[in-house]
């Protein structure tokens, strides 16, 4: 038995049994990903994969429970090497950090020009993408931290903690006859085409939910990611932007009005996710305490052994 082997297994239940997947996640053949999988099945005694012809199609009974104890196996290997460097001394490395446009763009700056300071021989390296990739990429061990709004919490292997809530603002531009209107109801918004998220980032589905449960069906012509973006067309006159509140700087942002929109739709918050039973380093505690000041070390801790966040 090998960590190829486990990684095979575990690669192949993570890419809906695709072996061409498989293989280039792996930097193998696929082939070489077959001969380990069935190398394994026969070391063990076990069928661990349903088959059609060559084609992996499932687990099978057996083979669920083998997966549990391979992904053990690999969270605690790789906590090892963690544990290692940590033991060691060693205050360099690399700490990978998932996050949504929103979320880098405008909650992790000073987080990240504090931590450099406390931490100078640490890199830090930013994805962004959408929570579903995020999720993916802890998961996978890829990134170390991930930073969204929506989905995180959704993942039984991923441990969550709420960082900070927020609210959606109403964005137009100067001018704009909706700013002649106070408060601002569903039913003026309805009657402008919008543009906001892209359905699953920052807080859409509340937007979502608000419409659905006022029987409205908003025209919402244009999607984005990005704020920036969002706020560009806004100015444009394309519609009505909604975006989030830590995104619209009053000194920044000119030509263009923000309004509160807390009575429209529900507060959102953030979360910050780590795979459960990674092995965190000292740094990565600390960014995490910087990014949510409000959670202490032994919370943390207490949480990746096993208890719930709040």
């Amino acid at each position: 038995m090998n960590f190829q082997q486990l990684r095979s297994i575990r690669e192949a239940a993570r890419r809906n049994y695709n072996l061409t997947e498989v293989a280039n996640a792996l930097y193998t053949s696929q082939p070489g990903v077959s001969r380990q999988i069935r190398e394994l099945e026969d070391e063990l005694g076990v069928i661990i994969f349903e088959r059609n012809g060559k084609r992996l199609t499932g687990l099978t009974e057996p083979g669920k429970g083998i997966l549990k104890i391979v992904e053990r196996l690999l969270v605690e290997a790789e906590n090892l090497q963690q544990a290692s460097l940590e033991y060691a001394g060693q205050s360099s490395g690399t700490l990978t950090i998932a996050a949504t446009h929103t979320q880098a763009r405008y909650a992790l700056p000073k987080v990240v020009q504090s931590f450099r300071a406390s931490f100078p021989d640490v890199r830090i390296a930013l994805q962004q993408s959408s929570p579903e990739h995020i999720a993916e990429w802890v998961l996978s061990g890829k990134a170390d931290i991930g930073i969204a709004t929506e989905g995180l919490s959704q993942f039984p292997d991923l441990v969550s903690f709420p960082c900070y809530r927020w609210s959606h603002l109403i964005v137009v531009p100067d001018n704009h006859p909706l700013l002649a209107r106070s408060p601002i109801h569903l039913e003026d918004l309805a009657e402008f085409p919008l543009i906001t998220y892209d359905v699953g980032f920052t807080g859409r589905g509340h937007l979502d939910a608000a419409f659905e449960r006022a029987g409205l069906r908003p025209d919402i012509v244009l999607t984005a990611m990005d704020s920036d973006v969002i706020k560009q067309y806004v100015a444009m006159g394309l519609g009505v932007g909604i975006v989030a509140s830590m995104a619209f700087d009053h000194g920044r942002d000119k030509g263009l009005r923000a309004v509160e929109a807390s009575h429209l739709f529900a507060a959102n918050t953030t979360r910050l996710a780590v795979r459960r039973g990674a092995y965190l380093r000292t740094y990565a505690q600390e960014f995490i305490q910087q990014f949510a000041p409000e959670l202490s070390r032994r919370e943390i801790e207490r949480t990746l052994g096993g208890e719930e966040a709040a």
